[in-house]
């Protein structure tokens, strides 16, 4: 199993809506960044995601499950760019914001910081169990 961060604007896909999706999930689509759709396309049934809130918020609100391997995104014309299909699997009560992630010194390598526009990026097995950890503080 690999661990991933999927980063999604509250007012246009929120994890509210990402639970409203319900057992079947919905498509994670829209990516338009190469290096982000590389990350798509490597990505497992049964993945663990981080759902970011960016530009509002910008904190780690809760996790998804990957349902569906990659497919041709529907929303590209051009056939070129992938989605895979995910599932709420839990809310955070306490969302970890990037300003206490910026703190941890154990999480500095992470491309959350260090690649800040990336918005489809992998998460190592010690940073994930951080950043849970964190969640419940």
């Amino acid at each position: 199993m690999k661990y991933w961060l999927l980063k999604s604007e509250p007012n246009v896909w929120s994890i509210d809506q990402q639970k409203k999706a319900g057992i079947k999930g919905a498509p994670w689509d829209g990516v338009r960044n190469y290096q982000a759709a590389k990350n798509l396309k490597s990505m497992k049934k049964d993945d663990l995601c981080f759902f970011y809130h960016s530009n509002i918020g910008k904190e780690i609100v809760g996790i998804v499950k990957v349902t569906k391997e990659y497919y041709i995104d529907k929303t590209d014309k051009t056939g070129r760019f992938v989605a895979v299909t995910v599932q709420f699997k839990s809310k955070f009560s306490k969302p970890v914001t990037l300003e206490n992630i910026k703190k941890n010194k154990d999480l500095s390598h992470l491309a959350l910081i260090k690649q800040s526009r990336l918005s489809v990026m992998p998460v190592d097995y010690k940073s994930w169990k951080i950043i849970n950890n964190m969640s419940r503080i």
